[in-house]
């Protein structure tokens, strides 16, 4: 049978006629090919959108995670005074958790002029700001050296950290969600979050290899600054990636029909204040959980369950390898079964895991350490981490989206994740050495994340099923 009717089968196949035959075949092609090639093509929007939300996420987590994995190991040492460990150690960790302070603001900051001006504005300069802090670092002279201008200078450069990931999260997730098919948007949004598993698995794998290679000396004398400076390496990664992307189509469409909001934080706190209650509800045991398993874990192992300190980091590090294939399996599972009934049950997966968890550290163990980290932290863990940017994304409208959901992580942080490292080791002191007050805190705090995910739902009953009032693409909540 011929391409063409007018061409006939006895046709001659001279060069010609063969030319109009392809001509007529690619014009006459089932709309289907074309919608493949603009899908699959190296250079569409969407795909670029993802890739660059996840080098940004990866770069800024792997900034920010760092920090905290060397908080209790050498920053108690290197930048405090000595005397008592117990002391240097909730100082190193309250510097730690000062940067959850700073992130709401950064959140905010971003959120305003991201929803005022666009999305890709904001992370760029998000993107440079936490490159530049975390070279500082790598930097930075010693208490001995300089005396109390070393904590000082941690403690602003700290901030500066937690400013700019305060304004990456929101604006990264948002690129991903926004150019994102609203069937699909738990699975893309969640994209970005594997930026917190391959951060996190940098992190502790730098810090673990520099520790297996090097004397305690020498790790002490330069070796942890290594994985601070090699950070512009990735920042020059991530600007050029993020450059290339444009903005999103949900705020064009927003920025065409002139429905910018004056000023976003107040629209969210007078007309979604219910939501930002919700959202931060719902990231309680995610925060709790995250810091004791990928923070906290990594010094009670060293120090208390007695491993090498290289073993406590492997761990964490296999956790999170697990989490690059989980978090987005489970991004796509809230595509199905529901952003909050998914969310819902990770949270109580999350309240019963962290006793049998430490059961499980207390044999001592690596192969059932190892396990024990990858089945709760590398699986359950994602269950929420996973479809938690696409749940709250979910909530708010266009005009408001940026600041809402990073008003909700990063103000939700402060509790959920800036003071669990210090919680952690108050409540380790108060249990006589011991970690089951703190696994009663986990599990408290997963029920609270878990009704709040119910609450979602019954005012949601299934993510992405309601409107956007300035994009027709995503839900809101209003109380």
């Amino acid at each position: 049978m011929t391409l063409d009717p007018s061409v006939r089968e006895d046709a001659d196949t001279s060069p010609a006629k063969l030319g109009r035959r392809i001509e007529f075949a690619f014009a006459h092609r089932p709309p289907g090919v074309e919608y493949w090639r603009q899908r699959h093509a190296p250079d569409c929007p969407m795909k670029r959108a993802v890739l660059a939300s996840l080098i940004g996420a990866t770069l800024e987590w792997y900034d920010f995670i760092l920090y905290g994995v060397v908080a209790g190991i050498v920053f108690n040492r290197l930048f405090f005074p000595a005397g008592d460990e117990f002391v240097a150690t909730l100082l190193a960790y309250a510097t730690f958790a000062v940067g959850f302070v700073a992130r709401p603001v950064g959140g905010i900051v971003c959120g305003h002029f991201g929803d005022r001006i666009g999305r890709k504005s904001m992370l760029v300069l998000t993107m440079m700001t936490m490159g530049v802090s975390t070279v500082m670092m790598g930097l930075l002279p010693t208490y001995e050296q300089v005396g109390m201008a070393a904590p000082l200078l941690l403690l602003a450069l700290r901030v500066l950290q937690g400013a700019a990931l305060g304004g990456e999260w929101g604006g990264g997730v948002l690129m991903a969600y926004e150019y994102a098919p609203t069937h699909r948007r738990g699975l893309y949004a969640s994209i970005p979050q594997v930026g917190l598993a391959i951060g996190l698995c940098l992190a502790s794998g730098v810090v673990g290899l520099m520790s297996s290679l090097l004397t305690e000396a020498q790790f002490l004398a330069w070796g942890w600054r290594a994985g601070f400076i090699a950070s512009i390496a990735l920042v020059a990664v991530g600007l050029y990636a993020r450059l290339a992307v444009a903005e999103t189509p949900a705020f064009t469409r927003a920025s065409a029909s002139r429905s910018k909001i004056e000023v976003p934080l107040l629209e969210l706190l007078r007309s979604h204040s219910g939501s930002v209650v919700l959202g931060m509800g719902a990231r309680y045991v995610e925060g709790v959980f995250f810091n004791v398993f990928a923070v906290f874990s990594i010094g009670y192992l060293a120090n208390v369950i007695g491993i090498s300190r290289s073993e406590a980091l492997w761990a964490v590090s296999s956790a999170a390898l697990a989490m690059v294939f989980t978090l987005p399996l489970f991004g796509a599972l809230s595509d199905r079964l529901g952003r909050p009934a998914t969310y819902a049950i990770g949270s109580l997966l999350l309240a019963l895991c962290a006793f049998p968890a430490f059961m499980a550290f207390h044999t001592g163990n690596a192969a059932v350490i190892y396990a024990a980290m990858i089945v709760a932290f590398g699986i359950v863990y994602a269950l929420c981490y996973g479809p938690e940017a696409a749940l709250f994304a979910d909530l708010f409208p266009t005009g408001v989206r940026y600041t809402g959901v990073s008003f909700v992580y990063q103000g939700s942080g402060i509790f959920a994740s800036g003071i669990t490292p210090l919680v952690a080791t108050w409540l380790f002191e108060a249990g006589n050495h011991t970690p089951w007050l703190l696994c009663g805190y986990v599990a408290f705090a997963g029920l609270v994340s878990m009704t709040s995910a119910l609450l979602i739902g019954r005012r949601q009953p299934r993510s992405g099923s309601a409107t956007d009032q300035t994009a027709a693409t995503s839900t809101a909540v209003s109380l």
